[in-house]
């Protein structure tokens, strides 16, 4: 008996046993003498041992969020922290998921929803859906085709999809494999004559608008992606120059560009060298630089939205880089209301961060966004199943958010208005 106990003690330290939330007590019940009290333990252990099944294919996904733990288990180690990371202790993630909880539905009743057009048009080009594809560079780091699986999905279902500077494929074969446009994220170089012919590469490319980025210029403290580069033992010196795996680490300013083919190739140019960071003038040199739409991505209030439009910007992504850029714990649901109101209407407000369910893009739009994107969420689908993952992953939403519409009585996205939003209480 004794021994029993030792051994049951023993059991009951192990943190695999406590995560399950299998204790003493209940190691106890599973060896008592009482036929009865064992068989109710050991139903209790097989529930606790019952976690959330993972799937083995993109067809058995009941929602985006039955991608994760695939893809996670698929993506080294390094590469997930890089995906998975926020600055500082991650709570602006966080913030951006628990944004949507502050606003209750209020469903219409006895409408005819047999037909609904939840389409959006920007800049002309109609598409079924506001689900925007967001840039998320280093794709290659989740799956061998990267971007150009992410751009055959686009294709597929008829999303617009932004590429990133820090991407590994070209603009050039991301918009061959979408067969349309492609919008190109800017992150600027410290040298204007090469932010320039970035620029006017992706205008030759055929690319519609330029996204500049503004919320990382002052740099992120992306703790969750150092602690998990340390986890990872490889060596992998033909992507980084010193070894260890932190995708996103260096880059452009930084000059190690062998996986970024849209940060290398530059023409020999006379250095203009930038003094100091971006500012409003910088926005200025890019309009003149190109004809492509120019939108900013990064808004958060409405001082800058308002800004954004006297200076002839054509766009915004209300958007903190999916919690990797400020830790301000501030979700831009929250922040996209005054974004709306400082561009009264002007120019399209596209909003991102923390979107996982159709409800989520329901709210948006009736805030007042023109559309949403996504970022996380179609990586997973990515690292999982590649893609036929981002496809499904694509599908789940657009399904969600129909079904939302048609809940909400509201059958085209002009009906989507604030009146069918109230504070959440409770």
């Amino acid at each position: 008996m004794t021994d029993r106990r030792q051994f049951l003690r023993f059991l009951a330290g192990s943190p695999l046993l406590a995560a399950a939330g299998i204790d003493a007590r209940l190691l106890q019940d599973l060896t008592s003498a009482s036929p009865a009290r064992a068989a109710k333990a050991l139903s209790r252990a097989q529930q606790a041992l019952q976690g959330a099944p993972v799937i083995s294919s993109a067809s058995e996904a009941l929602d985006v969020f039955d991608f994760e733990p695939v893809a996670k288990a698929k993506i080294p180690v390094a590469h997930w922290a890089y995906l998975a990371t926020g600055t500082d202790d991650d709570g602006t993630i966080r913030a951006n998921r628990e944004g949507f909880n502050h606003w209750a539905l209020k469903p219409r009743r006895l409408i005819d929803v047999h037909a609904i057009d939840g389409s959006v048009t920007l800049y002309d080009t109609r598409y079924p859906t506001p689900i925007v594809i967001n840039p998320v560079g280093s794709q290659k780091a989740f799956h061998p085709l990267g971007e150009i699986a992410v751009a055959r999905a686009a294709k597929a279902r008829n999303h617009l999809q932004v590429l990133s500077t820090v991407a590994t494929t070209s603009i050039e074969d991301a918009i061959a494999a979408r067969g349309a446009t492609v919008w190109f994220q800017l992150y600027h170089n410290q040298d204007w004559a090469k932010t320039k012919q970035m620029v006017q590469r992706a205008e030759r490319a055929g690319s519609a608008a330029i996204v500049f980025t503004v919320d990382l210029i002052g740099g992120s403290n992306r703790a969750t992606m150092l602690r998990g580069a340390r986890l990872d033992t490889r060596r992998c010196l033909d992507c980084h120059p010193d070894g260890p795996p932190v995708p996103g680490l260096r880059g452009a300013a930084l000059g190690d560009n062998r996986r970024k083919p849209n940060a290398t190739g530059f023409a020999v140019a006379t250095p203009i060298p930038e003094v100091g960071t971006p500012t409003w003038e910088f926005v200025d040199r890019l309009k003149a630089a190109t004809s492509m739409k120019v939108l900013l991505k990064g808004i958060v209030t409405r001082e800058d939205a308002e800004l954004a439009v006297a200076r002839g910007v054509d766009g915004l992504f209300c958007s903190n880089h999916g919690g990797r850029a400020e830790n301000s714990m501030r979700a831009t649901i929250t922040s996209l209301p005054e974004v709306v109101q400082g561009t009264a209407g002007r120019i399209p407000v596209i909003c991102d961060g923390g979107f996982r369910r159709g409800t989520d893009i329901f709210k948006a739009m009736a805030l007042g966004a023109s559309s949403i994107g996504i970022g996380r969420p179609y990586i997973w689908g990515l690292g999982a199943f590649g893609q036929e993952g981002v496809e499904t992953v694509l599908a789940l939403l657009r399904y969600e958010f129909e079904l939302v519409m048609k809940q909400m009585g509201t059958t085209s996205i002009a009906a989507i208005t604030r009146s069918y939003l109230a504070p959440a209480t409770g």
